[in-house]
This record gives structure tokens, C-alpha cells and sequence, in this order.
């Protein structure tokens, strides 16, 4: 709901400088509580992680009205960010605890439909408050939304067995749980794809506007784009392979963010929205499921947050770093849509010629 319109709100409070960390600082924190997150997962259950994520969203957005300068802004960017860092993780744990194995990237395509409805849903809602309302109506009915996320969890039944208590010393971070190494291939490819869509959250608001496009059209295009093919993505992948599936998603990663930044109509503009949505629908279900399939089932959620940190570490420095490209010369915008191409083209690179060397050579140690 927000994205659209934070950098004309930034912008408002005299920080139009400070674009880039509109997303850099939410993916940060996000990225700092995966390992909490993850423990917590496996230990407490996956329902109140779940809770947290969400409850954190339903506060923070009653709090942005209040706070009238840039630092503060800044702030609750990254407090904010602990909603990303708590429910994925324990939303993606517990489906992979409910789905039967050879049908977890159908599933995690049908996950990834609902986000994208709401991802859709939100840019548009939320521009169209803001357009009509004074724009703390937008924050207000943010947290309105969220608190029946925390209603229906409430409602949910817990699928970690043995779950325990919450006591302080589980928030101990030992280096163990910094990472589950088992997912490191798919956090790679995530990473690397994942900085494409950095640029685009930063950018894309500021480019529409270039373009005299409406900026809830290119989200609505791309999420729209993303929800017809999630699903048969996943079933693809459950089918085929989750590798197979993904060069072809990476490389079509990196035509879109060419054809974005060399857009120079409406037209053009709206049609890479589409494949580049059609890429992130092809991506995102079968590196969910090729990380679970990784995993020990032990330390599941801990799996999903190391990939999770991976895609916040990927996002946030390509809001970083096309923020700084940019530095609000708009003659500037289609660079860092070129780099988030190459680096999805690197992604490619990874596994065509690493991971699948690797992995050969592994399974002839095995044999």
C-alpha cells in the first residue's frame, strides 16, 4: 500500500535525497532478525512468529502520521522492517510442514498468488487513499488491513511438534544460526536476482512518473503477470527440475530490466512490467521450494530465513546502490536497470556453470 507514494512522502519532509533507503532500511532489519526469526520458528512455533511479523505492520503504520522529519521517517523504515523478518518466515515454514514433498512448488506457487494479490491490490488502494485523502488515511488503513492477518492466525492450528515455551535465552544468536548452509545454491540465486527488484521498488515511482504512467500500473501489471504463472511455475519445477525452471527465469530476469530501463514510451513500459512479472513468478515458488527441499527438516525455518536474508541483502543493495546512481537526475534512471540485468544474468552464470559442475562432481563422489 505505502511503496507508491513514501518517495513524494520523503520528498514531502525534505528528504528527497534519502529515496534510496526508503526500502535499504525496511530490508536491513529484515535481514538482522532472519536468524531470531528462523530460531524462534523452530522452537516456539510458526504461528507466533507469524503473529509478531504482523502485529509489528499494524503498530508501525499508526506510528509514521506522528513523525513529521526525515531521521524519524528513516527510523521507522527500519522498524518496520522486522514485519518482513518475522511473518514470511514463518508463513513459508509452516506450508512447507502441511504440503506432501512432490508438490512443494505447486505450493509455493499458490503461496506466492496470494502475496502477489495483495501486493497488487495494495499499490492501487493505497495510491487511490492518498490521491482522494490526506495521506495518514493511507498509514491508518494499512494497520486496519493488517490486524486481520494477526485475527486469522489466532485461528490457526500450530504444525511445529514439541514446540516450547518462549524463554529470553532462545533470542541467543550462536554462529550455528546465522545461516543453514545446506541453502546456500538457491540463497545465491535469490540474491542475485532479488537485486532487480531493489531497483525496481526504488525507481519504478519516479520512472512512471517520467513516463506519464500512472505508478499503481506498472505494480498491478507486474503482479498480475506474476499471479498467471506462479502456480504452473511451481508444478513445472515439481516436474522438471527447480534449476531447469530457473535459467530460464534468470535470464528472463535480465531482459526485462534491460527493456525497462531502455523504455521510452507508456507501451514499452507496461509490456517489460508483464515479463518482468512473468520472470518473478517463475522465480520466486522454485527457489521456495529448492530451499526446502535443501533443508533439514529440523531446521527448517531456519533454511527459509537464511534464504530470506539472502533476497533482503539483494533488495536492499539494489535500492542502495540505484538510489546513489541515480541521485535524483532522472536522465540517470535506466544504468541501474541495466545492472540489475547483469546481475540476474550472473545468476545464470551460477547454474549453468557452477552449481551444475558442482553438483555433477558431487554426485560422482557419491556413485
Amino acid at each position: 500500500m505505502m511503496i507508491p507514494e513514501l518517495p513524494n512522502y520523503l520528498t514531502s519532509l525534505g528528504g528527497a535525497e534519502y529515496k534510496g533507503f526508503i526500502i535499504s532500511l525496511f530490508t536491513l532489519t529484515a535481514a538482522i532478525s532472519r536468524p531470531f526469526s528462523g530460531k524462534l520458528a523452530d522452537t516456539i512455533g510458526r504461528i507466533p512468529v507469524m503473529i509478531i511479523g504482523a502485529g509489528v505492520c499494524f503498530v508501525i503504520g499508526f506510528i509514521y502520521p506522528m513523525v513529521g522529519t526525515v531521521s524519524g521517517f528513516l527510523f521507522l523504515r527500519l522498524l518496520h522492517g522486522f514485519s518482513t523478518g518475522f511473518k514470511p518466515t514463518g508463513t513459508s515454514a509452516y506450508v512447507a510442514d502441511v504440503v506432501p514433498m512432490n508438490r512443494r512448488g505447486e505450493a509455493m506457487g499458490i503461496l506466492g498468488v496470494f502475496g502477489s494479490l495483495g501486493i497488487a491490490a495494495g499499490p492501487a488502494f493505497g495510491s487511490l487513499i492518498a490521491k482522494h485523502f490526506p495521506i495518514e488515511y493511507m498509514f491508518y488503513a494499512s494497520s486496519f488491513i493488517a490486524i486481520f492477518s494477526v485475527l486469522i492466525l489466532m485461528g490457526m492450528k500450530e504444525t511445529l511438534p514439541d514446540k516450547q515455551k518462549f524463554q529470553w535465552h532462545q533470542m541467543y544468536i550462536k554462529r550455528g544460526d546465522l545461516y543453514e548452509s545446506r541453502v546456500l545454491p538457491p540463497s545465491i540465486v535469490m540474491f542475485l536476482s532479488a537485486f532487480s527488484f531493489g531497483v525496481v521498488l526504488t525507481l519504478i515511482p519516479d520512472f512512471s512518473d517520467l513516463l506519464g504512467v500512472e505508478r499503481w500500473y506498472f505494480f498491478a501489471t507486474f503482479t498480475t503477470a506474476s499471479i498467471l504463472v506462479r502456480v504452473v511455475a511451481g508444478k513445472l519445477s515439481d516436474k522438471y527440475g527447480r534449476t531447469a525452471v530457473l535459467r530460464y527465469s534468470t535470464l528472463s530476469v535480465m531482459v526485462a530490466m534491460i527493456l525497462v530501463g531502455s523504455s521510452q514510451s507508456p507501451l514499452m513500459f507496461m509490456i517489460s512490467s508483464a515479463l518482468i512479472g512473468i520472470s518473478a513468478g517463475m522465480n520466486s515458488p522454485t527457489i521456495f521450494a529448492w530451499t526446502i527441499d535443501l533443508s533439514d527438516p529440523l531446521h527448517r525455518a531456519r533454511a527459509m530465513a537464511t534464504m530470506y536474508i539472502s533476497m533482503e541483502i539483494g533488495i536492499g543493495l539494489g535500492a542502495l546502490i540505484s538510489g546513489f546512481l541515480v541521485g535524483g537526475t532522472t536522465a540517470y534512471i535506466p544504468y541501474p536497470f541495466y545492472l540489475g540485468g547483469g546481475m540476474a544474468g550472473l545468476g545464470f552464470v551460477y547454474l549453468e556453470f557452477v552449481y551444475k559442475k558442482n553438483h555433477t562432481k558431487n554426485k560422482s563422489n557419491e556413485i
